[in-house]
């Protein structure tokens, strides 16, 4: 799909954020257009708080391991800003695309006064430093637009399509989205893709990976 093969999409969040759903959800697309596709998952704090990342692996040949090397994802989505900045840390390269909401979780240890969490200035200055191309985004709060700050994930998706990063339709996206989720929140949720769409399309993130 690009001048890398396999293709690595890391997926990060923290437990309770849907970011498997996504890495599950484009590993559908790509199997249906004949990619070989691998995904590794991590559950072991997948708990409702608890750091949580999905290994997307996509070639037209073969994927090799389900786990992305260090230093080799090419695109990095984040649903958590600081979970995206430990993604970087260890996936990143100087030509890694990053697209993250700007909506912190706090940490336990946060929340109890026993950590720091990072000024949102400091932040948003290490992902730019540590990504060629860098979309932040109200994911949070235009999922709340939608119905629920859960579809936070979806906005992220929708901003990662409109991306152009993706070779993949916007329609089969869209059709998957109807699939994955329950019928009475499939509207709620397309709402969501399109804030997400609109977000990313008004953004400078505009390079397509070649073929």
């Amino acid at each position: 799909m690009n001048r890398h093969d396999p293709h690595n999409i890391v997926v990060s969040g923290v437990g309770g954020q849907g970011n498997i759903l996504i890495a599950r959800l484009l590993g559908r697309l790509f199997a249906i257009k004949g990619y070989q596709v691998s995904i590794a998952e991590t559950f072991g704090a997948a708990q409702r708080g608890g750091s949580v990342f999905s290994s997307l692996r996509i070639s037209k040949k073969k994927t090799g391991g389900p786990l992305i090397p260090f230093g080799r994802a090419d695109i990095i989505i984040g649903i958590e800003p600081l979970e995206t900045l430990r993604m970087l840390k260890y996936f990143g390269n100087p030509n890694v695309s990053t697209f993250t909401n700007d909506k912190p979780v706090y940490p336990i240890g946060v929340l109890r006064g026993n950590d720091r969490y990072p000024s949102t200035g400091k932040l948003k200055a290490a992902l730019k430093t540590l990504s060629k191309n860098l979309l932040i985004i109200p994911a949070t709060e235009a999922a709340l637009e939608c119905g629920g700050a859960i579809m936070a994930n979806i906005v992220m998706l929708g901003a990662l399509a409109g991306s152009e990063l993706l070779l993949l339709p916007k329609e089969d996206i869209i059709a998957e989205v109807k699939e994955s989720v329950p019928a009475d929140k499939v509207s709620m949720n397309l709402k969501a893709f399109e804030m997400g769409f609109e977000l990313s399309q008004r953004s400078s993130v505009k390079h397509l990976c070649p073929s």
